[in-house]
């Protein structure tokens, strides 16, 4: 199992664990009940068959979550001994069963079975067993797609202020860019028990690093919720947001596809948005656009009384202030992305096409390296979960007038009395004397 798949599985258990372990206050009776409810659930747990979580294993995993610190990578797996086999089923060959059963919804597994090896649907070298398609079928609840069950939605409300967030994005009106129209995003965040919008912004596009700086300031302006509540939109379902969650104990929980009723409250205020703003806004620019809606969202939004609670949003996030959780000094580095580089011999590593010089004792070794996409220049190495500092960009004018040793058994180590390595070109070395 890869790094990046050890860790996507780190994210999926604490999602499972994520309500014992965020803060949340209860009593013994209702962990027990919730306990009840996550062993009788069925999972999609990556990289597994298996679909249930007995107690015992959520135990371990909280157990070595709160014994590491609240350190997600914890919960990475460790290597498999069947490491390099294959599965019963691969990802095309999945993906063309659950096709098959929806144009066949009333066919028995040998009946799917037998048509998917006719049409070659199979990935060559997998045999298909009726336990495997059993199993397959109940995971993804496709085992009878003709009963018409009464679907149970209730309305609720969060408990207290940041106990969960919704998030979404609503197609905004077009602005002048360069004297020409384009279409703009408002990305908002709602919190679900005062309706106080923490943070929402037009963008030109949908993209994730547009909802990463939304969340990023929603965090650092009103603290950080419990849960995160989203659609199933690939900016939400980017492992580098899943990532920056759980890092930061927050629980991401995704909605059900084509079913946005649970996200009503978010729906709800982009309605007022486009009825009460939108039709009234008369600027041409992106810039204008943000303006006007910050005073729209500051001064009439949250100062007025809300239909359902019957309190201003901003009073109702405030009554409760001292449940908040209060971001970390450091918030901007958990938003970094995270890469792996082998340092090559000439101790060099490449990112986005700039050359960096690494520490010379880990030559050879693969480190992960941490940076914003908007400051390349600023990148910070790892390796075993330790930082090794910062690192700058090569200079090749320097490194063709720095000495070099002539004699290649000569061995040249770092005078770490005099100078360390602080990321540069330059190093201060000193010679051991060899033998002849």
């Amino acid at each position: 199992m890869t790094e990046d798949e050890k860790m996507e599985v780190a994210i999926f258990r604490f999602s499972v664990i994520s309500d014992f372990v965020n803060g949340s206050q209860m009593d013994q009776k209702e962990k027990q009940r919730l306990f009840e409810q996550k062993c009788a659930r069925k999972w999609n747990i990556p990289f597994s068959t298996r679909t249930s979580i007995s107690k015992s294993t959520l135990y371990r995993w909280i157990r070595l979550y709160k014994n590491s610190n609240r350190n997600l990578k914890s919960l990475s797996p460790g290597s498999r001994a069947d490491r390099g086999k294959s599965r019963s089923m691969d990802e095309e060959t999945c993906l063309a069963l659950a096709n098959l059963r929806h144009q066949m919804p009333k066919a028995t597994a040998r009946h799917l079975i037998a048509t998917m090896e006719k049409r070659r649907l199979v990935t060559a070298g997998i045999t298909l067993s009726l336990s495997s398609v059993y199993r397959f079928l109940h995971q993804h609840n496709l085992m009878n797609l003709t009963a018409q069950k009464p679907v149970d939605r209730r309305k609720f409300e969060a408990e207290l202020p940041n106990d969960l967030w919704q998030s979404d994005v609503m197609h905004g009106p077009y602005v002048e860019i360069n004297g020409r129209k384009k279409k703009t995003y408002l990305i908002a965040i709602l919190d679900d028990h005062s309706r106080l919008i923490l943070h929402g912004q037009f963008y030109l596009n949908e993209q994730l690093k547009s909802y990463l700086h939304t969340l990023e300031q929603a965090l650092s302006k009103r603290g950080l919720p419990r849960k995160l509540y989203v659609d199933n939109a690939p900016a939400f379902r980017s492992r580098h947001l899943q990532q920056v969650t759980a890092a930061l104990g927050i629980a991401l929980i995704y909605s059900k596809p084509y079913t946005p009723q649970g996200r009503g409250k978010i729906e709800r205020f982009f309605r007022t948005v486009r009825t009460d703003f939108v039709t009234g806004f008369i600027g041409k620019t992106l810039t204008e656009l943000n303006e006007a809606f910050d005073l729209w969202l500051n001064d009439v939004y949250h100062q007025r009384k809300h239909g359902s609670t019957s309190q201003k949003p901003f009073e109702r996030f405030t009554a409760n202030m001292e449940c908040l959780r209060v971001a970390p000094k450091n918030l901007k580095d958990y938003f970094r992305q995270t890469v792996r580089r082998r340092v090559a011999r000439d101790r060099t590593v490449t990112l986005m096409g700039h050359l960096f010089e690494a520490p010379v004792h880990l030559i050879g070794y693969q480190v992960e390296l941490l940076y914003h996409a908007d400051n390349i220049t600023r990148v910070e190495v790892f390796y075993q979960h330790k930082s090794y500092g910062f690192l700058r960009l090569v200079d090749l004018n320097v490194n063709c007038r720095a000495k070099r040793d002539k004699n290649r058994n000569a061995d040249i180590s770092i005078d770490s009395d005099k100078k360390r390595y602080q990321g540069g070109s330059l190093l201060t070395l000193k010679r051991k004397k060899t033998d002849g």
